[in-house]
C-alpha cells in the first residue's frame, strides 16, 4: 500500500496536467492513493523572507504533507523547452532550510509525466527536473514514460480522459510507479 502525493506544475484552473494528475489519482490501484496537493499559494523563493519570516505556511504544509508520503509525482508541461517557473519556485521553497531537506526529498521515489497541447511532449521539461531530482536525492523511477500530446484531444471539457489508449497507458504507468514505492518501501524494512 503506498501513499502518493501528486503535484501538477500548472497553476491554470483547467490545465491539462492537472487533468491528468486528477485521472492518475483515479486510476491508482485498490489499496493506495494519490492525494492531490498545490503549488498555487507558495509565494517567490525569497531568500530576506526566509532570513526574517521562516517557511512559509503553505511551503511548510506541502514540505509535511510530501514526506509523510512515500512517493512524489510531479505532472509538469513544458515551457520554453524547460519546466515552468512555478514548478522550479516550488522545489526550490521545498528544499529549504537545507538541513530539513533531506526529509521532504532525499531518497523518496519520484516519478515525472506531463501533457502538452502541441505535440512536442513534455520530454525536454521532464530532462531539466533530472538535475534537481538528482540534486536533492531522490529516487526518480525511470522504468515507465507517459507523455501526453495533442491534450485537447485526449480529454473532455471536463477534463476527463476520452482517449483509450492514453488512459491504459496511463494506468500502467501508475500501476508501476506504485509497485516501484512499494519495492522500495519494503527494500528499507
Amino acid at each position: 500500500m503506498a501513499r502518493i502525493i501528486g503535484i501538477s506544475g500548472s497553476l491554470r484552473r483547467e490545465s491539462f496536467n492537472t487533468s491528468l494528475l486528477r485521472a492518475a489519482a483515479s486510476s491508482v490501484p485498490a489499496g493506495s492513493s494519490i492525494e492531490i496537493a498545490s503549488i498555487r499559494e507558495i509565494p517567490l523563493y525569497d531568500g530576506d523572507v526566509e532570513t526574517t519570516q521562516g517557511i512559509p505556511p503553505p511551503v511548510q504544509a506541502l514540505k509535511d504533507l510530501i514526506a509523510s508520503g512515500d512517493g512524489l509525482l510531479i505532472v509538469t508541461p513544458e515551457y520554453n523547452n524547460s519546466m515552468p517557473g512555478v514548478l522550479k519556485n516550488a522545489i526550490d521553497w521545498l528544499s529549504r532550510p537545507p538541513a530539513d531537506s533531506a526529509r521532504v526529498f532525499r531518497g523518496r521515489p519520484v516519478a515525472v509525466t506531463g501533457a502538452t497541447p502541441g505535440l512536442g511532449l513534455t520530454r525536454l521539461a521532464q530532462a531539466a527536473l533530472l538535475p534537481v531530482l538528482r540534486t536533492l536525492g531522490t529516487s526518480p523511477w525511470f522504468e515507465g514514460r507517459l507523455e501526453v500530446a495533442s491534450a485537447s484531444k485526449v480529454f473532455d471539457k471536463d477534463g476527463r480522459i476520452v482517449d483509450d489508449a492514453i488512459r491504459a497507458r496511463l494506468e500502467a504507468f501508475v500501476k508501476g510507479f506504485v509497485e516501484f514505492v512499494e519495492n522500495l518501501k519494503v527494500s528499507r524494512r
